[in-house]
């Protein structure tokens, strides 16, 4: 793999690159940083078959959207076939690797950049047809999985008129890095669109889900309302079902074997999690 990331950026850079270290985060891409002429970026090559759950159109609008608010790093180039991407390294640390809860406050800030900047996107997320339309990739649909999503389409309907505003749509931890000024640059806009931020924030409960909990408080500026935590255990669900679908899709192609990863199990935790977050959202 390393050997293939460095043929194919010294093919767009035209320079001898080497490569640094890969970066680890999400179920979807390789992404690696890489040094050309003294310089350092991160090198993006799509796992197979990514192209089913992203437009790299709509990528790539959405990067030049939100770029100029100063939050992420700048893209070098995009290949809207292969989903190849190179941008400017943001030198800092994943904040996966850190003390998560420690920078609840950098995270909040840079999402309210985002989330009030005024900016629309070309697309909404749309949760319920991005559901239908991983599902018809799938050959198998669940009967726990249709139950799960039945229950959450219910809840659906007192959340679907909720104002829509420009959102991240993978502030997981793992698309942040924490600089040496203390601040939160965000990467990685696959999945950005017009949505709701609470969305964003549940996100970031993707390692830990105690960590949105954490990060709700943050963003509200009080502790969370029963209300605030059903709004966002909402779209917590939504994000389990979401990436149950990619994961049985995974292994439906074979990547299980491929990568060494049971994605099948993968899949069935997805569904554990959506009935926890059930009982949870009942409870609260």
């Amino acid at each position: 793999m390393e050997q293939d990331i460095i043929s194919l950026a010294q093919a767009i850079l035209k320079t001898n690159v080497k490569v640094i270290e890969r970066l680890m985060g999400g179920m979807s891409n390789y992404t690696y940083i890489i040094e050309a002429n003294g310089k350092k970026y991160t090198f993006r090559k799509p796992g197979e078959k990514a192209e089913n759950f992203v437009s790299r159109q709509i990528e790539l609008k959405n990067i030049r959207l939100v770029e100029p608010l100063g939050i992420t790093n700048h893209m070098v180039y995009l290949d809207l076939d292969s989903g190849i991407k190179i941008c400017e390294y943001v030198e800092g640390k994943v904040l996966s690797t850190l003390d998560r809860k420690a920078y609840l406050k950098q995270v909040s800030d840079t999402l309210k950049v985002i989330h009030q900047s005024g900016l629309k996107a070309e697309n909404d997320y749309n949760h319920v047809q991005r559901l239908t339309d991983y599902e018809a990739i799938n050959h198998t649909i669940s009967d726990r999985y249709l139950a799960l999503k039945k229950t959450w389409l219910n809840w659906f309907e007192q959340y679907k008129g909720l104002p829509m505003v420009l959102c991240h749509g993978d502030a997981q931890p793992s698309n942040f890095v924490i600089t040496a000024d203390n601040k939160a640059m965000v990467v990685d806009f696959e999945f950005t669109g017009n949505n709701d931020p609470y969305y964003d924030i549940a996100q970031f409960g993707n390692i830990d889900f105690t960590d949105a909990l954490a990060l709700l408080d943050e963003y509200c500026n009080h502790q969370a309302t029963s209300a605030d935590k059903k709004r966002m255990i909402f779209y917590r669900m939504f994000l389990t079902l979401q990436w149950h679908q990619v994961a049985t899709f995974k292994h439906e192609i074979g990547l299980s074997e491929k990568l060494h990863i049971p994605f099948d199990k993968v899949a069935i935790a997805y569904l554990d999690k959506a009935q926890a977050l059930k009982e949870m959202y009942e409870e609260v």
